[in-house]
């Protein structure tokens, strides 16, 4: 990994339709080196997939919901049944195991509260939880899917401490 790059991913994360000269010249590459660069990324599992970003208003689905569940019970079965059944719930979209007082974090998009109830009915159905705590999201402050570049150090593809 150098900073060519990172340029590359830079370009990528913004918007992956980026043609791919124009991607290049931002890089100081021709098209062919570029496109070798970014199936090398692709092939060492940097870049895992290219999607699209939708619009959660747009789909009907702009409520955001954070979950935390607290679990009585830790056993590798448990958590691999109660992680396998949430993971099967569509608006989970992301699903998190976590240190300190809650146990998982989920993050839910749905219309309203009256489909959350729904989806939290399906949840404490799924195993027996000691605690369920949603929270609301008010407002959006920040969202992005680019993950910062900067602590990738240079040729080594290893990360430093910035």
């Amino acid at each position: 990994m150098d900073d060519i790059d990172r340029k590359i991913l830079a370009c990528l994360q913004e918007d992956a339709t980026t043609p791919l000269d124009e991607i290049a010249r931002a890089a100081g590459l021709s098209p062919s080196p570029c496109w070798r660069r970014i199936r090398k990324l692709e092939a060492s599992g940097v870049i895992q997939r290219r999607v699209a970003l939708l619009d959660p208003q747009a789909l009907g689905v702009g409520v955001t919901v954070f979950v935390g569940i607290r679990t009585a019970r830790h056993n590798l079965e448990w958590a691999e049944d109660f992680c396998r059944a949430i993971a099967r719930i569509p608006q989970v979209v992301e699903f998190y195991r976590m240190n300190g007082t809650v146990d998982y974090l989920l993050r839910i998009v749905v219309p309203d509260v009256d489909a959350y109830d729904v989806i939290y009915k399906k949840i404490i159905n799924v195993a027996e939880l000691y605690d369920v705590t949603s929270s609301f999201a008010l407002e959006q402050i920040k969202y992005t899917t680019a993950l910062p570049l900067d602590y990738v150090t240079v040729s080594t593809g290893m990360t430093e401490k910035k």
